[in-house]
């Protein structure tokens, strides 16, 4: 497997869309390593307010769940 080919599988396996990883690996074959890092991070951040995005479901879901609670006392 090529360094293109197992930087695209870690990004997929990251979470990193098809198409992220993709674009992310033609900059990486075009040795624009400066704009991979950059991509890299930006995908990072991408990630990181998806996880916010699940928490704050979560969180909305134990204050519903407490709410039901209280409601049948």
């Amino acid at each position: 497997m090529s360094g293109k080919e197992r930087l695209i599988q870690g990004l997929s396996d990251a979470g990193c869309s098809t198409e992220a990883a993709k674009r992310i690996g033609t900059l990486y074959e075009a040795g624009s390593y400066e704009e991979v890092l950059h991509q890299m991070k930006v995908q990072r951040c991408v990630l990181m307010e998806e996880m916010h995005e699940s928490q704050r479901r979560v969180d909305r879901m134990d204050f519903l769940i407490r709410d039901q609670e209280k409601q049948m006392r």
